[in-house]
């Protein structure tokens, strides 16, 4: 059931966008031309060199879901050599649970007193770190958000790990392989509020709407990616739903805590399992047969992309405006679309013939 049009390779429309815009949007050495007509950053205006060089000495915070996540310690990890690379010193503030929304909002205002120049968060909420945000872009912090987005006017730029429309179909066409396209599915999600969560699934809906119709959603747990809860809501969803064929689990979290339970469980080979997991925490469960497929980026590439977004945003070269480019070394040219969304790439399938090639 594949669908058409689904690969959308970054590097690729970068170039591609490059290439037509050439002629009028950059000079003769390839760099993009000064755009007259850049928005205000939110309420501060802005004037913007796409020619200026990054700043040394920038001060770069980092904003994660939770601490002691292997996920955001990945990204974590592609942001500060990102930040440190390029001369500039890497913070992190870090709530100690991915519910604790306002654990971020107290994270953004620490980060505020500290003067830092910019803000990169994932977002727990799509409405509640607002107003702290807004206080942030009007002290003239610049704030990029990935993983998880907020409203695009309480931002300057989204880094997107893939398109929300893309996850939410790769997740139905992997279980529903699995599954030979019939019966009751369930979703192990993270937070009720997680805007990335709750986006993935609705597009889920809508994908199994329009050509999955013998599939169907019968259930959604939410595990606040704690493994501990998560584990114990995929049992839950286990009891209560008999003629359960599969369950998605779009959290790495979540899909880890399902795949260690149903790994010894009498369910193993009854009900397939897939979602978002990273590669290492996931091996074990695919080499002994209680995963056959999952999906993710890389989510540390996703931490540099940020930070090289920030760095260009508090440098002057960018204000997040659709079109305006920044170059993450190491991964090439980005170039933000509508609403300042900036597009990772379509995420990687991993299974028995290519989990060992990735170490992450």
């Amino acid at each position: 059931m594949q669908r058409a049009g689904v690969s959308r390779s970054l590097t690729g429309l970068a170039a591609l966008l490059a290439l037509v815009l050439g002629s009028t949007a950059c000079d003769d050495a390839g760099s993009p031309a000064p755009d007259n007509e850049d928005r205000p950053s939110n309420a501060v205006a802005s004037s913007t060199d796409p020619k200026a060089d990054i700043k040394k000495g920038l001060t770069i915070g980092f904003v994660p879901k939770q601490a002691d996540s292997a996920y955001f310690a990945l990204a974590g990890r592609g942001g500060r050599k990102a930040v440190t690379d390029m001369g500039s010193t890497f913070v992190e503030k870090a709530p100690e649970s991915a519910a604790d929304t306002s654990g971020q909002v107290a994270a953004v205002n620490a980060l505020r007193a500290q003067g830092v120049d910019a803000i990169v968060i994932s977002a727990q909420s799509t409405d509640a770190l607002c107003p702290a945000l807004k206080k942030a872009l009007a002290d003239g912090i610049k704030v990029v958000t990935y993983d998880s987005d907020t409203r695009p006017e309480c931002r300057n730029i989204f880094v997107s790990q893939a398109s929300a429309q893309d996850l939410g179909w790769i997740e139905v066409e992997l279980i529903g392989k699995q599954i030979g396209y019939r019966g009751e599915i369930a979703v192990l999600s993270g937070g009720r509020s997680a805007t990335n969560q709750n986006t993935w699934i609705r597009y889920m809906k809508n994908e199994l709407a329009d050509g999955y119709q013998e599939m169907k959603i019968v259930g959604i747990a939410y595990g606040d990616d704690d493994p501990a809860k998560s584990r114990a809501e995929f049992r839950r969803l286990l009891a209560e739903h008999p003629d359960l064929k599969g369950v998605v689990s779009p959290t790495t979290v979540g899909l880890k805590a399902a795949a260690d339970y149903l790994s010894v469980s009498p369910y193993k080979g009854k009900v397939a399992l897939t979602g978002l997991g990273t590669p290492n925490d996931m091996r074990p469960y695919v080499k002994n047969g209680t995963v056959e497929q999952f999906a993710l980026w890389d989510p540390s590439e996703l931490g540099e992309v940020a930070a090289h977004a920030a760095l260009s945003l508090a440098s002057g070269k960018i204000s997040g405006k659709a079109g305006q480019g920044f170059w993450a070394v190491g991964t090439g040219w980005f170039i933000p679309a509508e609403n300042g969304v900036v597009t990772l790439g379509e995420p990687t399938v991993f299974d028995a013939k290519n989990i060992d090639v990735y170490d992450f």
